[in-house]
């Protein structure tokens, strides 16, 4: 498999495929953790879920490309970025933990577009910071 990953072609249709079935996994787990169906939610045309999740899909997306760029194998990139999701995942609970004064996952699902543009920036945000330390 090592040498396959010397094709570029292979190469890149092999990190496409793994970071796409990640994807899947780390916003089933977003899914979870939060007290809205996000998909049921974006059926409706929730434009907050929309901005939160499609935040979300760019972190994971944005972390997923520090950690290709920065190791050698695939092995350590999916490490690199399993670890840089968890990260993501504790700002979300930062976030909702920093405004005592009403529940995110509430104000989202009540299509709360101020906070759902919120939550998509921190999500963008955080990605960085945490894909450049990736980095190091």
């Amino acid at each position: 498999m090592g040498s396959l990953l010397h094709n570029q072609y292979f190469a890149t249709a092999a990190y496409f495929t793994v970071t796409g079935l990640m994807m899947i996994l780390f916003l089933s787990i977003f899914e979870l953790v939060t007290r809205y169906q996000v998909w049921n939610e974006l059926k409706k045309g929730n434009l907050s879920v929309a901005m939160a999740t499609g935040g979300k899909i760019f972190g994971i997306a944005n972390i997923f490309r520090y950690s290709i760029q920065e190791h050698a194998s695939m092995g350590q990139a999916l490490i690199g970025a399993s670890f840089g999701f968890f990260l993501l995942l504790v700002s979300y609970f930062i976030f909702e933990f920093m405004t005592p004064s009403y529940n995110i996952d509430d104000e989202i699902a009540k299509d709360n577009r101020a906070i759902g543009f919120t939550a998509m920036v921190l999500s963008i945000g955080f990605s960085y910071i945490i894909g450049a330390s990736l980095t190091r």
